[in-house]
């Protein structure tokens, strides 16, 4: 497969996705934090930038877009839904649509919660969705406008895609969910595995994204709102995965 994606880390704790096709020299970007180590990565390659795909529109993603090297011809791609709140958009998508990304289909997914009009881009010939602020590593985004119901239903949606998809989220906070998801589920081994293996990166200033869809859905304690143990655990024997979900993330919001 021709194909390669590079993690680039932007501004404090936010990460870029770069795609490149090695047969064609060209790349697409997933989210825009900040121009310049961007730049320099498809400068390092020798990469031409073709495309850039925008999650949702909070100023960490998108702000660096117009300082991308080759911004002139870029097209630039996001949801129809948030349209009126991101940059100018050469194609807007929906739920449900599937476009073309350097050859490769990428199927859209509507995953509000962190935000009303928020999607992910699911590439299953490179085993990747691009998640950004909804399902991230050991978390899920804090819902600064959606309803837990909605962010349940979006995370059920990625969940069901195929366990050998690797989960590109948008920042590095997996260490803090770590430590949260122990106060929720403090017998899963292998969450107590994985939190080793996160602060022994972290000391190595290692990214430990992107995760693997099989390990958050062993691990992340909102993919996990399903579980009877944390059920019992947080005090809520019999009540809906939904419940027992609103109640994780409102634990996490003051943790």
């Amino acid at each position: 497969m021709p194909y390669e994606i590079v993690t680039i880390p932007c501004l404090v704790d936010n990460y870029a996705f770069l795609i490149g096709n090695a047969d064609t020299r060209e790349a697409a970007i997933v989210d825009v934090p900040d121009a310049a180590p961007i730049n320099a990565e498809l400068a390092r390659r020798g990469w031409t930038l073709t495309t850039a795909l925008l999650t949702h529109h909070h100023w960490d993603h998108v702000d660096g877009l117009d300082d991308l090297t080759g911004r002139e011809g870029l097209v630039v791609i996001g949801a129809q839904a948030d349209a009126q709140r991101l940059p100018p958009l050469s194609r807007a998508v929906g739920e449900g649509d599937t476009i073309d990304v350097l050859g490769a289909p990428a199927h859209i997914i509507d995953v509000s919660g962190h935000t009303l009009g928020h999607i992910a881009f699911h590439m299953p010939s490179l085993d990747a969705v691009f998640t950004a602020d909804s399902l991230m590593a050991l978390g899920c985004g804090r819902l600064f406008e959606g309803t837990p119901a909605q962010m349940f239903e979006s995370l059920q949606k990625l969940q069901s895609l195929p366990e050998d998809t690797v989960v590109y989220s948008g920042h590095e906070y997996t260490a803090t969910n770590a430590k949260f998801a122990a106060t929720i589920e403090p017998g899963n081994s292998t969450l107590i595995s994985r939190i080793d293996v996160t602060e022994t990166a972290r000391k190595a200033g290692t990214p430990t994204v992107p995760s693997s869809l099989r390990l958050e859905r062993a691990t992340n304690p909102f993919l996990r709102a399903h579980s009877p143990q944390i059920a019992d655990h947080l005090g809520m024997s019999g009540a809906s995965a939904v419940e027992v979900f609103t109640e994780v993330r409102k634990r996490r919001d003051n943790f």
